[in-house]
């Protein structure tokens, strides 16, 4: 076998490391240097733990190359260098994490002016990474020692390595308590009022960008820790201090300032809208949504948090009607003066997710503002921006499932009888949402009708609209959208009935229609047919045919006559599973026509048997058996591989030794009308052991065939073109593979 030869050839590495005087880069040419590190070659790894060596590679990571030096292999020593550094070898590990002088060399690279380079920096926070993750103790308290460090981190900030790092101080360390401490330290060093300084105009847009994508994922992940461990008594300092209320008020500032700065006022709404989840994504496709009234703080809004954007309600309002200037952005079907802008999609998005925590003090806000009522003038206005209409559609979707909340206790009603829901009626009454979608269809199907093309938010108009039919059957505040629309004006409810049972009726009935005729449910995912409803079930015809006796008969004539018990003694290479043709008996086939049906494929199993039949009857032994392998040895033997072959000695096949065969006369084969095999045995000298499997016949041999030998009759080779059985050349060729004729 080919494992059985040592075939693996020696590391030129080994080679280089016998010389005394081999560098340390000249090692890293080699192309398997990190394979063999990886590997814990034993004297490669002893290399790198020389001080000298350690220092080098620090010092690849660390400091700038030469500019003079090629492009494509400037970087290629600090790389080989980090990844060496980060094969987890624990000697290197433990080498590092305990060297204060190369910690401190590794540490100085923080100590460079801003910005960093930024593929220096991912090296250098990747090695730190590991040492936290490996030495959590031993690196926590070198960093504790450095006073700097978190001012380091905040004047990098704008590297997104080094906010990598930051967060990979708050994720590698998995003890609680230390965890516990790491937190405690970064919030008495007041990193979250630091970063949230960052988010200010006269910051750059990386600062801003990096800042609050730290602060985000704190909150995310300090809320991930405490679902994890529910019985914590130490709350997250970090998420606490984020949480307050004078800390909101302070980002709040920061971004309303006298100048309009769109970057930070971006990252500001990003950093609310993480504090304002109370549902998250688990995984693809799917949302984990927190149980109204459960009172974990992980899922729960701070009502600190909501206070601190009440209060600035009427700035974000602002910022819809006057956005942060843009120029003129020209598109393929016209002109945006001003276009949306990512500011204003920010602050619908806040509002969604305001609605969603259905405060009733923040709802009679947006209500006196009119900010539903701008965000749908936007609606109809940018006709093209699915963004916007996928988040003005959720805000009319939760205005229209929310239950009322009552302001004076907090209580949340499940009906609209105990009390007015104001932002609803302020949907249907001063927004007019009735008569705007109404409007828009009329003005769609006129522009179609003239050639021109469907305006892009048909598709989440027609949703809005099954919404609002949806809320009027059933829903928390089904009979307040039901005494809202028969308070409609005479002429504008008629046309809603007739919108909602022919336009709407028939635009849904095309949007369920298959496209070129396809079914959906064929080509829909497996979780998805459970969503299907039953109906067509009833059109499914089975027809069963119970009348299965004759297949019955043929089936334990087939399993008597042709399955018989394995002989433990039969060859190695013999495969007792192969496929071979299958005969039937005069007697079996009577019985499986006695019990048969009158179908087609009765008849044919019985003319198909019948030909068989014919065939084993003519010849004692099949012609693809027979097999010559030796033309200097006595006259070859056959076998039919049907049957398990047996010594006369009873001993297995695949003994050795020439005591296993005997020498006697076989006896003579019982002949009748059917070949029987259950007597048949044979011998065999101890030059007739070799035999081969092979179903394809070789007429090698020149010797005449020992006519007393069992079932030579069936192997003489007979004259070309004669025939000594009603066996002739048609019927042995139905018994070659492949060559069976139709």
């Amino acid at each position: 076998m080919f494992w059985k030869f040592d075939l693996h050839s020696s590391s030129h590495i080994d080679t280089l490391l016998e010389r005394e005087d081999v560098t340390l880069k000249e090692l890293m040419d080699e192309e398997d240097v990190l394979q063999e590190c990886k590997a814990q070659n034993r004297k490669l790894i002893e290399f790198l733990l020389k001080a000298e060596c350690l220092e080098d590679l620090v010092s690849f990571i660390i400091e700038e190359p030469p500019q003079d030096m090629d492009e494509k292999i400037r970087y290629k020593y600090p790389n080989i260098s980090c990844e060496l550094l980060t094969s987890d070898v624990s000697q290197m590990n433990d080498r590092l994490g305990e060297d204060e002088s190369l910690l401190l060399k590794l540490y100085s690279f923080l100590l460079n002016e801003s910005p960093l380079n930024p593929l220096l920096a991912s090296f250098f926070s990747k090695v730190l990474s590991i040492l936290i993750s490996r030495k959590p103790e031993q690196i926590v308290d070198f960093l504790k020692k450095k006073r700097d460090f978190v001012d380091l981190i905040i004047k990098h900030i704008g590297t997104s390595a080094i906010m990598d790092l930051l967060l990979r101080l708050l994720t590698c360390i998995e003890p609680p308590q230390p965890r516990q401490d790491v937190l405690n330290w970064l919030n008495e060093e007041r990193i979250i009022q630091r970063l949230v300084e960052i988010v200010h105009p006269s910051q750059e847009e990386d600062r801003h960008s990096n800042a609050s994508q730290s602060l985000c994922e704190i909150v995310r992940l300090s809320r991930d820790q405490m679902l994890q461990v529910q019985n914590s008594t130490e709350p997250d300092p970090l998420l606490a201090t984020l949480e307050k209320q004078e800390i909101i008020e302070q980002l709040l500032s920061n971004i309303f300032h006298k100048e309009k700065n769109e970057s930070a006022i971006v990252s500001a709404i990003q950093i609310l809208l993480t504090l304002l989840e109370t549902r998250r994504p688990t995984f693809e496709g799917h949302i984990e949504i927190c149980p109204p009234g459960m009172g974990h703080s992980a899922c729960s809004v701070n009502k600190s948090v909501l206070e601190a954007i009440r209060g600035r309600l009427g700035s974000f309002h602002e910022l819809l009607l006057e956005p942060p200037k843009k120029s003129v952005m020209k598109t393929t079907w016209g002109i945006l003066d001003p276009p949306v802008g990512n500011t204003r999609l920010n602050v619908i998005r806040l509002i969604s997710s305001l609605l969603q925590t259905n405060t009733s003090s923040i709802n009679g806000d947006l209500m006196e503002l009119n900010s539903i009522g701008v965000i749908l003038d936007m609606f109809f206005k940018y006709t093209w921006n699915n963004f916007l209409h996928t988040q003005v559609e959720i805000c009319i979707a939760l205005i229209l499932a929310s239950p009322f909340e009552n302001a004076e206790n907090g209580t949340i009603t499940d009906q609209d009888s105990a009390g007015d829901n104001l932002l609803l009626k302020h949907l249907f009454q001063k927004c007019q949402l009735i008569e705007r979608i109404l409007e828009a269809w009329d003005t769609n199907e006129k522009k179609q009708a003239e050639g021109g093309r469907r305006h892009g938010y048909m598709g989440h108009l027609t949703r809005i609209a099954n919404c609002i039919v949806h809320s009027t059957d059933k829903g928390p505040n089904s009979l307040l959208v039901q005494q809202l629309i028969k308070d409609l004006p005479d002429e504008v409810r008629e046309r809603w009935e007739t919108f909602c049972t022919s336009s709407l009726g028939e635009t849904n009935k095309r949007n369920t229609v298959d496209l070129f005729g396809f079914n959906d449910e064929k080509f829909a995912d497996q979780d998805d047919i459970g969503n299907v409803s039953f109906d067509r079930v009833s059109d499914i015809n089975f027809t069963l045919n119970t009348n299965e006796s004759g297949n019955i008969a043929l089936f334990e004539a087939c399993c008597k006559e042709r399955i018989q018990q394995f002989d433990d003694g039969g060859s190695d290479e013999e495969d007792i599973w192969e496929e071979k043709h299958i005969a039937f008996t005069p007697e079996s086939q009577r019985r499986s026509s006695s019990g048969s049906t009158d179908s087609e494929e009765s008849t044919d199993s019985e003319e198909e048997d019948g030909t068989k039949q014919d065939l084993f009857e003519s010849s004692s032994a099949n012609t693809e058996d027979k097999m010559e392998v030796d033309l200097n040895e006595p006259p070859t033997w056959s076998a039919n591989f049907d049957v398990p072959m047996e010594t006369t000695h009873g001993a297995p096949l695949d003994s050795v030794g020439s005591d296993v065969w005997s020498t006697e006369e076989p006896m003579p084969t019982k002949e009748t009308g059917w070949a029987s095999f259950s007597e048949f045995t044979s011998s065999l000298s101890t030059k007739e052991s070799l035999r081969s499997n092979s179903p394809v016949e070789m007429e090698t041999s020149t010797e005449p065939m020992d006519p007393l030998t069992p079932g030579a009759a069936a192997l003489v080779t007979q004259p070309e073109g004669e025939c000594s059985e009603p066996v002739c050349s048609q019927q042995i060729e139905e018994t070659r593979p492949g060559l069976g004729s139709d």
